[in-house]
């Protein structure tokens, strides 16, 4: 074809022509002049319409309104071919004799002349006419304007020119005409075909040797199967057939098979994805000749097998060349090539009928050591080795710490999500060896080991007491840390003597005193002691055990301290007139009114209560200061009995024992405070 495309573009009713080349279109559009206004009188033109070689012009006229007349005499439009008048038209529809109507005109040959004649005697007005005009392919094939056959053998019409092919066994000559015997075919390398001798159901020429190769791509077996009409000329001599004439059938790794006579070998699987074949005849003899119908089929693998603990997809009868196999672990397991874990795993099926890969393994998914508790352990109730679907069960370390709701938290190994949320471990807190009933601070009860474990003493500067309420935290009167907060202080714990060789020392990472705690003092004696409380926060946890243990916070839907109300006071402060304690003493006391407590001059809110007892004669005093006033809890039993601190030893009078009374800091109004600055600090 001596084109290569055409393109059509309608745009604003306008009509645009891609052309071919500088001289023809495929199609295209013509109009009498001035159309659609009338045409002028006394008028002649002529139009060249030319369209490509290999292709007919064919002509449709859209509108015609020609002054009518007979043969068309006065005014007219011809059609002309290679000097032949096709049609002359006039007239204004179709029922006019010499109207051409919607009718195509075909010329015979690619160029066309349009002839436009008026003469100067028309009375009416005439539109004239428009025409639009296209290429049509020729069938050279069949045409009779193509002298002689185009073709020896096979024609084959294509747009715009033909083409000529050859029966199997020929080949097309240089002239691109005629054909001659060519047997053998070249390669066929399609995955199906049909190949035959020459001429085939015809006799076969003679003095052949034909050579006929299949070869496909690695991967695919080829089978050939043999059409029933076979006949090759079969000659015994001495055993031996197929001497002269035969068909041999090559195949890599095989001996070669030579076939003739009447039978049909019907069916070959080759197993090979390369094979040849050879037909030869000698000068003498006849053949009818072979036909066959090649197929493929693609190289079996292995069946993969079964993997444990996992599965194998998909799940075929049998897998061929190109399938491929996944396999995944079932939950818990994880992918194991050798000793190198792997996220995913795919083999395919290879042309040589193997996988490329061989099965990996499923292992159990090893979760990784648990996750610690602090204050707190973990023991196997089932599993072993942190494998997947262990189940560990944590415990926090009693009797010192608990969780908040539970006594127990289980946890199972998932291969989701081995690091669970695990509760903390709070310290217990109020919990002691019963403190004895009787005594007095000034000169009170001596305590054993365990009775009073949330007491802590410092002796440095100023001697003072404070209370374990966590393993971080203690509670202190305000004044006994007073101008010391960027001092390093150290506390002492779990003694019940000031003197102990083995104490648990702790030193104070933060001192904060209340807010509107007053730092008014007059020649060195505080004037106020409202909002007398301050939090210590340790450096490092503090290790619990049965001598050194926190005291309860009070509850705060609890009442606080009451009048007659009897709870315990303990410090290393005075307990004889000039003398300080060296040993850890205890006294039990009640509280009083206001009214009962007047010994000083010193304002009384109602962030402090009155206790003491002047009955026993038990009091606090010098170096008892910022110790706890401890209750037992209520809802508790004997066997278990808590306590939590009310009170803080804050003032009272100057000579202890004289009026066995004093003033504490009541804890039930600063728990807000408490809690919101153990929070964020």
């Amino acid at each position: 074809m001596k084109y290569n495309s055409v393109k059509l573009i309608i745009f604003n009713r306008i009509l645009l022509y891609v052309t071919l080349d500088h001289k023809t279109t495929m199609f295209g559009e013509v109009s009498s002049p001035q159309y659609p206004q009338p045409y002028p009188a006394n008028f002649q033109e002529q139009w060249d319409l030319e369209v490509p070689q290999g292709y007919q012009i064919q002509l449709t006229f859209n509108h015609l309104d020609i002054e009518p007349s007979p043969d068309c005499y006065y005014d007219s439009v011809s059609v002309v071919s290679d000097n032949k008048v096709l049609g002359k038209f006039c007239g204004q529809n179709s029922i006019d004799r010499f109207h051409p109507g919607d009718k195509p005109i075909l010329a015979p040959r690619n160029r066309l002349q349009l002839v436009f004649l008026t003469d100067n005697s028309n009375h009416e007005s005439h539109l004239g006419f428009t025409a639009f005009y296209q290429a049509v392919d020729i069938d050279e094939c069949s045409s009779s304007s193509v002298e002689n056959a185009p073709c020896s053998q096979i024609c084959l019409n294509t747009l715009g020119s033909y083409l000529c092919a050859c029966h199997h066994g020929y080949m097309l000559r240089p002239d691109q005409r005629t054909c001659v015997l060519e047997c053998g075919g070249g390669v066929h390398s399609e995955l199906e075909g049909t190949i035959s001798s020459p001429g085939f159901p015809d006799m076969s020429p003679l003095d052949l040797d034909c050579v006929y190769t299949i070869s496909v791509q690695p991967g695919f077996m080829i089978t050939l199967n043999f059409s029933q009409n076979f006949h090759i000329e079969q000659v015994y001599n001495q055993g031996q057939t197929c001497l002269f004439h035969w068909l041999q059938v090559s195949v890599q790794g095989k001996k070669p098979q030579k076939y003739c006579g009447g039978k049909s070998p019907e069916v070959l699987n080759t197993g090979a994805h390369f094979v040849q074949l050879e037909y030869h005849t000698d000068r003498y003899g006849q053949s009818q000749g072979w036909s066959l119908h090649y197929t493929t089929q693609r190289v079996q693998c292995p069946h993969p097998g079964i993997i444990g603990n996992g599965t194998v997809t998909p799940n075929f009868a049998q897998y061929l060349y190109r399938d491929y196999i996944h396999v995944r672990c079932k939950p818990g397991y994880k992918l194991m090539m050798g000793e190198k874990e792997i996220s995913s795993f795919k083999s395919i099926c290879q042309s040589n009928g193997k996988w490329h890969l061989t099965l990996p393994e499923c292992k159990i998914i090893d979760c990784g050591a648990p996750k610690l508790l602090l204050n707190g352990d973990f023991q196997f109730i089932s599993g072993e080795n942190n494998e997947y679907l262990s189940v560990i069960e944590y415990h926090c370390n009693e009797p010192y710490y608990r969780f908040k709701d539970t006594a127990k938290v289980e946890r199972k190994w998932t291969e989701v999500n081995n690091n669970d949320i695990i509760p903390p471990c709070y310290p217990e807190c109020g919990m002691n060896t019963e403190v004895s009933v009787g005594g007095r601070v000034f000169g009170g009860m001596p305590a054993r080991p365990g009775q009073i474990p949330w007491q802590l003493l410092h002796k440095t500067h100023t001697r003072g007491g404070a209370s374990l309420i966590s393993d971080y935290w203690a509670l202190t009167a305000a004044h006994v840390v007073d101008g010391l907060e960027n001092i390093n202080m150290t506390w002492l714990g779990g003694i019940t003597k000031a003197r102990n060789q083995n104490p648990v020392i702790m030193e104070a990472e933060k001192i904060i005193i209340h807010p509107n705690y007053q730092r008014v003092s007059f020649r060195g004696h505080q004037t106020n002691y409202d909002n007398d409380i301050a939090l210590i926060k340790m450096s490092a946890r503090v290790p619990l055990g049965p001598n050194i243990r926190p005291v309860c916070l009070p509850n705060k839907t609890h009442e606080s301290v009451m009048e007659g109300t009897m709870g315990t006071v303990s410090g290393f402060g005075g307990f004889k007139e000039g003398l300080t304690s060296e040993i850890l003493r205890y006294g039990h006391i009640r509280e009083y009114s206001s009214k009962q407590c007047v010994f000083e001059d010193l304002p009384v809110t109602d962030n402090m209560f009155c206790a003491g007892d002047d009955v026993e004669h038990v009091d606090s005093c010098q170096g008892d200061s910022g110790g706890p006033l401890f209750f037992p809890m209520l809802g508790h039993g004997t066997k278990e009995q808590r306590y939590e601190v009310r009170g803080i030893v804050s003032w009272g009078p100057v000579r202890c024992g004289q009026v066995s009374k004093a003033y504490y800091t009541k804890v039930q109004n600063y728990l807000g405070w408490i809690e919101e600055t153990m929070a964020n600090n």
